[in-house]
């Protein structure tokens, strides 16, 4: 008996439109798993694209999106707690959970039911990192976490402490009692080519909807070119060209490649998943009615 049903793949393949319409058909609500997607006023840097969540002129209910301000730390931890009240109330509301989203670590949390505990910041574990070199701590960080919108952890050790004491804290169990989520996983492939074509035309297209508008915005109320450049993807490569560190093609085209390995590692992480157990049932993403009759025989 599955609890849930997830819809899982890397970036720019469709994945919320399809679950939307799936949500519509299914009685069914979404719960973003995306890293960023939490943050307010960040919309098209991180792909919100709120309209795909409404289906045949009903908005389909969503939650943990817009739920935080940007300059808020939101983690691993915070996730699975909002996670689970917005589960407990969608299934109290007699509708069907989905867990929708690319960000890998938040979704092996849930399907893969990682038990946490707050990250303490100043415990002893906190200091023994601080003896460390910095190459030492990165090669700690990428064997926790190799699913990383943010390179800055990856340049700064005070940021690479602190995601690995995050990362960590996923192996000791919460103060609550949270049972385990069996979930119905679906992943949305498309050809490599495919995606590659559909990641550079999305950045096109959202560099002419205003995205760098939208870095001006967040620096006029108050977000630092340090806590942007934090955020990872565009809003790095953004902030750079805003500073004039790089001019607009050498930030189009340096932003565009990091996306596409982004997607790459995303897919290393989904691979990771699926050697660890995890049933990912992999479907091409135009086959909406074969996934709709899919869930139907198996939920």
């Amino acid at each position: 008996m599955f609890d849930l049903i997830t819809i899982l793949g890397p970036t720019a393949t469709g994945k919320t439109k399809l679950a939307a319409r799936l949500a519509n058909e299914l009685n069914g609500e979404i719960i973003s798993a995306d890293s960023r997607q939490v943050y307010k006023y960040m919309n098209l840097g991180t792909g919100k694209d709120l309209d795909d969540y409404i289906v045949d002129d009903t908005v389909i209910p969503y939650h943990l999106i817009d739920i935080i301000e940007p300059a808020e730390e939101y983690n691993l931890y915070h996730f699975v707690k909002d996670f689970y009240s917005a589960f407990y109330k969608i299934k109290e509301s007699g509708k069907t959970p989905f867990l929708v989203g690319g960000t890998g670590l938040y979704l092996s949390s849930i399907i893969q039911n990682y038990k946490l505990k707050e990250a303490d910041f100043s415990s002893v574990r906190k200091k023994e990192l601080e003896l460390m070199s910095e190459p030492e701590l990165l090669e700690l960080l990428n064997n926790l976490d190799t699913n990383q919108h943010n390179t800055t952890d990856q340049t700064d050790k005070a940021r690479m402490i602190k995601a690995i004491l995050i990362a960590e804290s996923r192996n000791f169990a919460l103060a609550e009692d949270l049972p385990p989520i069996n979930s119905l996983n679906i992943g949305i492939k498309l050809e490599r080519d495919e995606i590659r074509n559909k990641i550079t035309e999305r950045l096109k297209k959202r560099l002419s909807e205003g995205m760098l508008e939208e870095i001006k915005d967040l620096l006029r109320r108050g977000v630092t070119y340090q806590r942007l450049s934090g955020f990872g993807l565009e809003y790095k490569y953004m902030s750079l060209y805003h500073e004039k560190k790089i001019n607009y093609d050498e930030m189009f085209r340096q932003l565009n490649t990091a996306i596409h390995r982004f997607a790459k590692r995303q897919m290393t992480w989904f691979r990771k998943m699926e050697r660890e157990g995890v049933e990912i049932n992999w479907f091409d993403g135009t086959d909406y009615n074969l996934i709709l009759d899919f869930i139907k025989g198996n939920y």
